[in-house]
């Protein structure tokens, strides 16, 4: 890290700060999975090997959020008393890792010290992959059976059983409770995804609280509904600074006379297949941030990639929208404007002028760290060239930290080094404290503008940063500024360099 700093820095004393296209709050995140079996079985030194080389690799690529996925079908890749260790991580459901190590917590501390956030993904409603026959003494399979549906080779906690959400939402508590994540994060498995013409056995549920629904479509609906409502204020009466997300199927509803304001899409729908209103979650401002799986490519007839993304733009409301990425698919298609290459750049670019969109993530991350047709390349020379801070969500807290105090370079053996001390935050309030600090750096003449992160040149959670010696052979301004862990900005300090040599 400390020699990316120094690089970035040598390059804008050398050519002075360029004006970058770049915006400077996006959303750069990359799902890191366990369902496809990657940790299984590894020894845990060699999986902590592993994961911090994915997050050196993705970091180097600009990344700056991981979805981390900690439950898979009722198990845990944490330490719970609730749920058994996962047979994703160990390869047996309910057997411990071979050392006494939390994987949650090692993202956590892991990704802070690289400054990405950690959102814990779990997927919910699932109980049963296809390839689990065998289940812990304290799964949910063994314990309480009757509340879940098989359905093929899956089985499913039933979403109209309020038990079932309340166990749920008692996961999340136990997560949110005791781990310093920034976020949590649901997938897009609510009901199951269609399998043929395989019926989904809930009519018992249904016929015993129907809550004066007649349409069991709707019944579906407002089972999800109230479950996603009641996650949302799980999350946020315990850590109201948590950011709350859901990743969705990447079609809402297709346009039809029904429903005219559809995507001109003929795919799935979350509405009528999945059960999940995405929508009507928007105006009810229960997610801090969506990240629909707009997975196909450009030219997909039944899901055009362009299609799907001026749509979710066009109705993301209140709710930061960012496009959830299919890096193996995108690398596959040719770009409609030039055939020479994949889609890559043509689905970044999209989403960079579409203005209801400020950010992407990337499933999976290991396609990222993978780096097919150069994918990672292309993000860490091209689309995240210079740093990005969070989105800011209309629905989080607004408080700032305070500015930061005592800039100043000082002469140090080991070179200048630029400090400053952090801000004051007598009463300790979680907001007020600063997590970060953005540096700028600004040539004679150059206005003070914050808002262009082509002035970057580090975040950091440190309180000093060594410069290289040239710093001082010209004149300009350092300013320093504070964030918290939103990444909401405090107000900025100039530092005026030709003051070192008074």
């Amino acid at each position: 890290m400390k020699r990316f700093i120094l690089s970035v820095l040598a390059v804008c004393l050398t050519w002075g700060i360029c004006t970058a296209a770049n915006p400077k709050r996006e959303f750069r995140g990359a799902w890191i999975q366990a369902v496809n079996h990657q940790f299984e079985g590894i020894p845990t030194a060699d999986l902590k090997s592993e994961l911090i080389y994915e997050l050196e690799s993705l970091s180097s690529a600009g990344i700056n959020a991981i979805l981390f996925q900690v439950r898979v079908e009722g198990d845990a890749l944490y330490k719970s008393d609730l749920e058994p260790w996962s047979a994703f991580l160990t390869g047996v459901q309910g057997q411990a890792p071979d050392e006494d190590w939390d994987p949650l917590q090692f993202m956590i501390e892991q990704c802070h010290l690289r400054g990405m956030e950690l959102h814990a993904w779990i997927n919910p409603f699932r109980a049963k992959t296809a390839s689990t026959t065998v289940f812990a003494d304290n799964h949910q399979m063994t314990l309480h059976p009757e509340r879940i549906i098989e359905y093929g080779s899956l089985a499913l906690f039933d979403p109209a059983l309020k038990e079932n959400r309340d166990y749920i939402c008692k996961v999340a508590a136990d997560i949110v409770q005791r781990y310093d994540i920034d976020g949590f994060h649901i997938d897009d498995y609510f009901y199951p995804y269609p399998d043929g013409d395989l019926k989904f056995m809930d009519d018992a549920s249904f016929l015993n609280d129907p809550r004066g629904f007649t349409d069991k479509d709707d019944w579906r609906r407002d089972n999800v509904n109230l479950f996603v409502e009641q996650l949302y204020h799980t999350v946020k009466d315990l850590k109201p600074w948590v950011k709350f997300g859901i990743s969705p199927f990447g079609i809402y509803r297709n346009q039809s006379d029904e429903y005219p304001d559809g995507s001109k899409t003929s795919g799935l729908e979350n509405y009528s297949g999945l059960y999940a209103d995405v929508m009507y979650w928007i105006e009810q401002e229960w997610m801090d941030y969506c990240i629909p799986q707009i997975y196909w490519n450009t030219g997909t007839k039944a899901a055009d990639y362009a299609i799907l993304a001026r749509w979710w733009s066009d109705h993301s409301g209140n709710c930061p929208m960012y496009v959830g990425q299919d890096v193996e698919r995108t690398v596959t298609g040719k770009d409609p404007n030039n055939s020479s290459r994949n889609q890559q750049r043509h689905k970044l670019s999209l989403e960079r002028v579409l203005p209801g969109l400020q950010g992407n993530c990337f499933w999976p991350a290991k396609s990222v760290v993978n780096n097919p047709n150069d994918y990672l390349t292309v993000l860490a020379n091209e689309y995240h060239n210079t740093p990005a801070l969070q989105p800011l969500s209309p629905g989080m807290p607004k408080q700032t930290p305070g500015k930061v105090r005592k800039v100043m370079i000082v002469n140090t053996r080991r070179g200048p080094v630029l400090f400053w001390t952090a801000p004051k935050n007598r009463k300790e309030r979680e907001l007020e404290k600063a997590r970060q600090y953005v540096v700028y750096r600004f040539m004679p003449g150059q206005d003070i503008d914050i808002e262009d992160p082509g002035h970057i040149v580090a975040i950091t959670r440190e309180t000093f940063m060594e410069l290289p010696p040239e710093t001082l052979d010209g004149d300009g301004y350092f300013v320093v500024t504070a964030l918290n862990r939103l990444d909401c900005e405090s107000a900025p300090v100039k530092y005026d360099i030709s003051d070192f040599r008074k």
